[in-house]
């Protein structure tokens, strides 16, 4: 027997099928630990593609699941998160944390040329579902990418930031940015301090080697350089073509990895990862994958990798395959790892994957859309 079809009402139905689908499309482009004491993760922070951050308790999402745990094709929590709102008018690329204690700030930036810092005892501690910056939540640092100059004193467009990085000793955060240049940025002043200038197409990636005064940026050139922080010179070009010995113009430096050590790096190029031992700058290792990677870091002496495949890589440093884990998100933008070995993998669908240091899958939810 057909239902009655009196109180049918098509423009709500057409309005939800592109509502659901404005959700699939929406994307998490990182997700980072939360610093705490307790040595089991908890607390999870996102950056999406609506310009929202968001964070997420682990332990409540697990606790709502049926048997505490959920099978990633079939069900996936829409998780309600502990703080909600718009930090960027665009996409919100990447998050870090500078700083430690209650002084601790989280660092977001976007698409809209800004870095934004917000106390994590805010975040923390308290609500909010706004979605306008500032409702509910305020920045406490807000700085803009500068512009630049061209004929007859016109103004470049805003370049957006892409990833940023911190040297808490130095006071200092870096940002990855569009118009090819990387920016430090001091914490006390807020203003620029050094650029560093020599890419030529945009920054995707930057990590900041500390130990040495360095960052290291990788860039849609096909390079990755590395940077004197004291002088703002490149000191090394690395040619990823070359590293992977690939033939012609190769695809742009997605990400770089550091490992705990600072001696290691690693640079994806494509579905390529070349291995590079810093001291020696040589390439002592080449992994090739079947999607193209989009981020990867250290565990010790493995790698952790994720791209445009639902699968969570790990190599040894020979890039020998040592586990492939099937992930939640059909393509993934982020991946990251608490001390206790729990990692969160962030991508294509709002969808995060939180897995045991073992493999096994703790949670998987859907992040809240503005």
């Amino acid at each position: 027997m057909w239902g009655d079809a009196t109180n049918w009402d098509e423009n709500a139905y057409k309005e939800s099928i592109l509502n659901e689908r404005d959700i699939e499309t929406r994307t998490i482009f990182r997700t980072a630990w939360a610093p705490t004491d307790s040595p089991s993760p908890d607390t999870l922070v996102v950056a999406s593609s609506d310009g929202s951050i968001a964070s997420y308790s682990i332990s409540s999402c697990i606790s709502k699941l049926p048997f505490g745990f959920t099978n990633t094709k079939t069900q996936k929590l829409l998780a309600e998160p502990n703080c909600f709102f718009r930090g960027h008018d665009g996409p919100a690329y990447d998050v870090k944390f500078y700083g430690d204690g209650e002084d601790t700030l989280l660092l977001s930036c976007g698409d809209d040329g800004r870095i934004r810092g917000w106390k994590c005892t805010e975040l923390t501690n308290s609500t909010f579902s706004g979605s306008v910056p500032g409702n509910g939540i305020k920045p406490v640092l807000d700085w803009v990418n500068p512009q630049h100059k061209g004929p007859w004193g016109a103004l470049s467009s805003m370049p957006e930031n892409n990833a940023v990085a911190v040297d808490t000793q130095g006071g200092s955060v870096f940002a990855a940015s569009g118009d090819s240049c990387a920016y430090c940025w001091d914490v006390a002043t807020g203003k620029v301090k050094m650029v560093f200038k020599g890419h030529s197409d945009y920054l995707h990636c930057i990590v900041a080697r500390n130990s040495a005064h360095q960052i290291i940026t990788g860039s849609e050139d096909g390079t990755a350089r590395i940077w004197d922080c004291k002088s703002g010179t490149c000191i090394q070009v690395i040619d990823l073509s070359k590293d992977l010995k690939i033939k012609g113009y190769g695809s742009g430096v997605s990400c770089v990895a550091l490992d705990a050590s600072e001696s290691w790096l690693a640079c994806s190029n494509g579905r390529n990862i070349s291995i590079r031992n810093l001291p020696a700058s040589e390439c002592i290792s080449r992994i090739s994958t079947d999607a193209s990677v989009q981020d990867m870091l250290f565990d010790n002496n493995q790698i952790l990798a994720v791209g445009a495949d639902p699968l969570l890589n790990r190599f040894d440093m020979n890039g020998v395959i040592l586990s492939q884990i099937q992930c939640a998100p059909p393509s993934s933008f982020s991946v990251s790892l608490h001390s206790s070995g729990v990692m969160a993998v962030g991508g294509y669908g709002c969808l995060v994957d939180v897995i045991s240091q073992f493999g096994s899958h703790m949670c998987t939810f859907r992040c809240q859309c503005i």
